[in-house]
């Protein structure tokens, strides 16, 4: 049955407001450098991320989830370049349907023609030639675009990585704030704090949040860029170095960083809360004091006592702290929760619930070494595990009878050195330990 001219032009009208919406979103998405959400793009994330949680529903081990979901990132963005294709090839179809006198169906051969560039089909006319020349300029100008846009996307993954990995050693994997501290002061054992480092430290990551407040709310993919490592997240990370700034402020305030550190966590929760906005996720634009926090004071005391374990000196009492600690937490710990749970970012400690319910994972740390296989003591491959297990097993031996933090003249009364006749080579100075054993 034949389609009224009048039918088909008022399809060809919607075809363009389409083709108007299409662009809008390649616009907004890929040149325009401030966040422009559009239906479309939310659309695509939506659909990807129900896809993902649907084929992860039985998944009860979190790797396992988290090898599936690595491929997140890259699933939207070819459904986001299909997503564009596609409304420019029915809203190409509407706009040609009015010249095209074998029906709609000839219409959309001259369209996928002209938008995959693959020429079969040459409609007469000047009007549908025009047409034909703008949809093969669409279909190159969004592929182009879209190779383009994947340069600066990685450009800013490789930055907001290189500070992710770099705290792992700090505040380990899965990161989490008591941890970071309690490493800057254990300083891996070497017997002299590192806090002084901690303004460096929250100077960095107060441009970091910045920068990915920045990234990740223009070009919104990277939120789920994950991270190389399974145990690892930026998300996290964050969250780890903010619970540190606001442990520190409130429990030690007579060595903490006083202005670094607030710097930091005014970075950190604006950075949560521009990447929620940027996402669709609701967020009051300032929190309520009253509102009060998730965590409760029963964790907040096992960290202080995590804390304490490496002896860091704490002035304050925790019962004293604790609503200090309340008030600074809460301004991003909503935000961070939300945006933690739609990424579904490693369950560390102290990072809120997931989609699927899942135990937190806390910070892995290394065990004591073990001998290694008998062979000749000549052997000088045998010789260097033998004193990098010798200086795992002092390090060890100190920690358990609580001399970690003693001088090398100190712990060698604590923790004689090995006879060298026993070993087959020197014995190692007293108190003198690798970075493995201390890791």
């Amino acid at each position: 049955m034949a389609v009224p001219l009048a039918a088909r032009c008022v399809a060809a009208v919607f075809g363009a407001l389409l083709l108007l919406t299409d662009w809008n979103s390649i616009i907004g998405t890929l040149i325009v450098p401030r966040p422009i959400g559009s239906w479309l793009t939310k659309l695509v994330d939506r659909v990807v991320l129900a896809a993902y949680r649907f084929v992860t529903r039985g998944v009860a081990d979190y790797h396992r989830r988290d090898r599936i979901f690595a491929t997140q990132a890259a699933a939207i963005l070819l459904t986001q370049l299909v997503a564009w294709l596609t409304i420019a090839l029915i809203a190409f179809t509407l706009l040609m349907w009015p010249f095209a006198d074998r029906g709609i169906t000839a219409a959309f051969t001259d369209a996928g023609s002209s938008i995959f560039t693959l020429g079969f089909a040459e409609p007469l006319g000047t009007a549908p030639v025009v047409l034909v020349l703008l949809a093969a300029a669409t279909g190159l100008i969004v592929v182009a675009l879209q190779i383009g846009y994947l340069p600066t996307l990685y450009s800013a993954f490789n930055r907001r990585e290189t500070e992710v990995a770099l705290l792992n050693a700090r505040a380990g994997v899965p990161s989490w704030g008591p941890e970071l501290l309690a490493r800057t002061f254990y300083a891996l054992g070497t017997g002299v704090s590192t806090v002084d480092t901690l303004p460096d430290l929250y100077a960095r990551w107060e441009r970091w949040a910045a920068d990915v407040a920045e990234s990740h709310t223009t070009y919104l993919p990277l939120v789920r860029f994950r991270s190389p490592m399974s145990l690892s997240s930026w998300v996290i990370s964050l969250l780890a170095v903010l619970d540190s700034a606001a442990l520190i402020l409130t429990l030690a305030p007579d060595i903490a960083p006083a202005v670094p550190a607030r710097l930091c966590l005014r970075g950190g929760f604006q950075c949560f809360r521009r990447v929620t906005r940027a996402m669709g996720i609701e967020t009051p634009e300032e929190a309520d004091p009253d509102a009060g926090i998730t965590l409760t004071y029963e964790e907040f005391l096992a960290a202080v006592g995590r804390m304490h374990e490496v002896g860091f000196p704490t002035s304050r009492d925790p019962a004293e702290a604790w609503p200090e600690f309340v008030g600074w937490r809460v301004n991003y710990e909503q935000a961070a929760y939300r945006i933690a749970e739609a990424v579904e970012a490693v369950p560390a400690l102290w990072s809120g619930p997931r989609h699927r319910p899942t135990p937190p994972i806390p910070p892995l740390r290394p065990q004591p070494g073990r001998q290694p296989p008998k062979a000749s003591l000549h052997d000088s491959s045998l010789i260097t595990a033998l004193s990098w297990d010798y200086d795992r097993n002092v390090a060890h031996r100190g920690r358990a009878a609580g001399l970690a933090y003693l001088r090398a003249d100190e712990l060698a009364a604590a923790c004689p050195a090995q006879p060298a006749a026993a070993t087959g080579f020197g014995a190692h100075p007293a108190g003198v330990r690798s970075a493995r054993a201390v890791e």
